[in-house]
């Protein structure tokens, strides 16, 4: 079906004001680009040009504007080489492998002429980013052009991007033009590319590209030329000529803020359409003994893309790719690059947590630098939850993994804040943990406090107020709050911005005026509300909910079938709490913090409680 969504539509949904992250009303940048590219493949390089309508929809004016050039990463003695030769635990897929790439091996991104509405402007090149002094300021709601010719060469592939990667792919073409950094409300985002993440400004992207006729290729956006190219694409939308021989694939990509492609002579390309949502595009290596795995995928991607629709919210474009390329998985517009050349399980996992960032990141996209265990960690946790649903794994707690990852990297003495810059964390385990399984657990543990199906509104809530924007760790904090009723600062403060860990204790339990006294003690700094059950010798439960007087009001009970009984509230500075219940000791057959195990305490021997029988 391939129709191409209204532009001013979509441009008028992402730039619609609503309450922000620093109490102004919503805006955003606005870029459209329209490129066109001529791909050597024999040499890896390729000659291209941009025109890129910018518009400034900021109260500020602009003096200068910034571009990324991700392909200059990969030279030696770039920022990416030295902080890989640096760091005390490198990426094994990168190590000093750039510093020892020959200048026919090298990328680059060699800019020869910018032009602002016409006039050439100066600029310089500082490692992966272009500095550009402009000819005439920007106004609040100005309109301008950029015009600009560049030269590329495709690195050999080292991370994510590059040529002939180690299953043979010929071009995984991501972060591969001149892209327009990012200014918001704090300001320009025109960080250097070093290992991590991206931030970019939405927008529309024009794109062709020219390559020899035998390429398959795959990507962001709509095939606007399918008659022409063949391999599998419906036939319809507009003709474009053939340029000797090569063919010239042209997409478009409405309303999103990356494009990224990949080619090969010998993709196998298959389609599926989901129903009532996207075509799935699924392009592979020709290749006997990947085959029957990927044929096997098509079905469950079908499943999964229902999945996240449903849970999230429904998928808002008519294409999604899962291509084989790069080195591992990873996210862009419409599409993930994977690696291809694993078991089914494998196959099915990465393409599981790479399509829930197409709403994670691609449609919700919050700046990775600076918050990616947003990304990174809520995407770990909803595709946890998914295949847990899809390949039938019926996991009693599907998130366990994601807690002793965390409850190790907190052991560890190597966790830093979550609030830490992506690339400034001082080792790639401690990153990895703390985006991944602490931010997943943030999510799931968001569950214990405010309750599952407030969490579940809350991230439906999430979808419809932030698509199409730049959410920040504050923005879906006061949904949750607004969804639930419950104050969460205190949450979104010790989880993400220190190390503090939580860590309760049953203390002593005694027999007194026939009754039962229980001390329960705060050991680790971060406190939160606390469910306590108790299971008598006769099989009876109940439990009872101490709240965190912070939180200004209780969660519904987890368990409606068991009798509870909310207890005063527990001030944070008490290290130590006391209750009372009319039973003796002696009929209490356990008693134990949380049986749902949502609460990510460090340690969990000192949770539960059982009498001694004499």
């Amino acid at each position: 079906m391939h129709k191409i969504f209204s532009i001013t539509f979509l441009f008028l949904v992402g730039v619609l004001s609503i309450s922000a992250q620093n109490n102004t009303n919503y805006w955003q940048q606005q870029v459209d680009y329209k490129m066109e590219i001529d791909m050597d493949v024999k040499k890896f390089q390729y000659k291209g040009t941009q025109e890129l309508a910018y518009t400034n929809n900021s109260p500020d004016t602009l003096h200068q504007v910034f571009y990324h050039l991700y392909f200059n990463a990969f030279q030696p003695e770039s920022e990416m080489d030295v902080r890989s030769r640096t760091i005390a635990d490198p990426d094994p897929r990168v190590l000093e492998r750039i510093s020892k790439l020959s200048p026919e091996e090298i990328g680059y991104i060699k800019v020869s002429s910018l032009k602002q509405n016409g006039k050439k402007v100066n600029y310089k090149i500082a490692g992966t980013i272009l500095e550009v002094a402009l000819n005439s300021p920007i106004a609040p709601g100005q309109k301008v052009t950029f015009s600009m010719d560049f030269d590329g060469q495709v690195p050999q592939q080292i991370r994510r991007s590059g040529r002939n990667n180690k299953e043979g792919v010929a071009l995984s073409m991501t972060q591969w033009f001149p892209k327009m950094a990012e200014y918001d409300f704090e300001g320009w985002h025109a960080d250097p590319y070093i290992a991590r993440e991206f931030h970019g400004v939405w927008g529309n992207f024009d794109v062709t590209i020219h390559i020899d006729k035998n390429y398959v290729l795959g990507g962001s956006g709509y095939l606007q030329n399918p008659q022409e190219i063949g391999y599998g694409y419906e036939k319809s939308g507009t003709s474009v000529k053939q340029n000797g021989k090569k063919l010239s694939w042209h997409f478009i990509a409405p309303n999103v803020h990356d494009f990224a492609w990949a080619a090969d002579p010998e993709f196998i390309h298959d389609t599926v359409q989901v129903p009532n949502g996207p075509i799935l595009h699924f392009l592979y290596k020709d290749n006997d003994a990947i085959k029957e795995n990927w044929k096997k995928l098509q079905p469950k991607s079908v499943d999964l893309m229902n999945y996240f629709s449903k849970k999230i919210g429904k998928y808002p474009y008519d294409q999604y790719s899962i291509i084989q390329g790069g080195d591992g998985g990873m996210e862009y517009a419409m599409c993930t690059l994977i690696t291809g050349e694993r078991s089914f399980g494998s196959l099915v996992g990465v393409t599981a947590h790479e399509m829930a960032h197409a709403w994670f990141q691609h449609i919700l996209a919050t700046n990775e630098a600076k918050h990616e265990w947003m990304d990174e960690g809520f995407t770990s946790y909803i595709s946890t939850l998914a295949m847990n649903e899809v390949m039938k794994e019926n996991k009693q707690n599907p998130m366990k993994g994601m807690y002793i990852t965390y409850t190790q990297l907190a052991r560890s003495g190597i966790e830093e804040p979550q609030s830490t810059h992506a690339d400034r964390y001082n080792r790639n385990n401690a990153y990895g943990a703390s985006a991944y399984a602490k931010g997943a657990v943030f999510m799931s543990q968001l569950g214990y406090i405010i309750g599952g199906k407030n969490l579940e509104k809350t991230i439906h809530k999430y979808f419809n107020q932030w698509k199409f924007k730049h959410p920040t760790p504050n923005d879906f904090k006061r949904i949750a709050e607004k969804t639930s009723g419950i104050q969460l600062d205190w949450y979104l403060i010790d989880w993400t911005q220190t190390t503090n860990h939580i860590d309760y204790a049953i203390k002593n339990v005694s027999e007194k005026n026939n009754g039962t006294t229980i001390e329960l003690e705060r050991i680790g700094k971060m406190p939160m509300p606390i469910d306590l059950y108790i299971e008598y010798a006769d099989g009876t439960q109940e439990s009872y909910y101490i709240p965190l007087r912070m939180m200004r009001a209780e969660k519904e009970n987890p368990f409606p079938k068991m009798n509870r009984t909310i207890l005063s509230d527990w001030m944070w500075v008490n290290p130590t709490y006391t209750l009372h219940i009319k039973k003796p000791e002696t009929s209490i057959k356990s008693i134990k913090i949380d049986i749902t195990e949502q609460m990510a305490d460090t340690d969990m021997n000192n949770n539960s409680y059982s009498p001694v029988k004499q």
